[in-house]
């Protein structure tokens, strides 16, 4: 099995959306989801985020921060799952239950390198 990284990006905070009703079905069905993922031994770690943060960024030698992000995109939480492939960690997260309750979500599926002596 190999390692896969899910980034969650919405637009703007995912919970503004949502009305309190709304806000706690999702939390049930995402309880549900990693439940699930728990269950089957696929899920290694997954957090939402706060939406402050920064971006850091050097060009020759000149140190920036900022938010530097140039869409209302923002990634809004992670997981990090177990697949036998690519095509197994997308069915992963195309089993989300955001895609119910969020018009504009995406998540970006990313397979983990294994380096040698990185945490291992």
């Amino acid at each position: 099995m190999k390692e896969y990284l899910l980034l969650i990006r919405t637009e703007g905070d995912p919970w503004d959306v949502l009305s309190p009703d709304q806000q706690q079905k999702h939390v049930e069905k995402a309880a549900t989801y990693i439940g699930n993922l728990v269950k089957d031994g696929k899920l290694k770690g997954a957090q939402p985020l706060e939406p402050e943060g920064k971006i850091i960024s050097n060009t020759k030698g000149t140190w920036k921060d900022g938010p530097f992000n140039e869409s209302k995109e923002v990634i809004a939480g992670y997981f990090i799952v177990l697949a036998n492939d690519l095509e197994e960690a997308m069915n992963i997260a195309r089993a989300n239950p955001i895609y119910e309750d969020q018009l504009k979500v995406r998540i970006e599926v990313r397979p983990i390198k294994t380096v040698e002596g990185i945490n291992r």
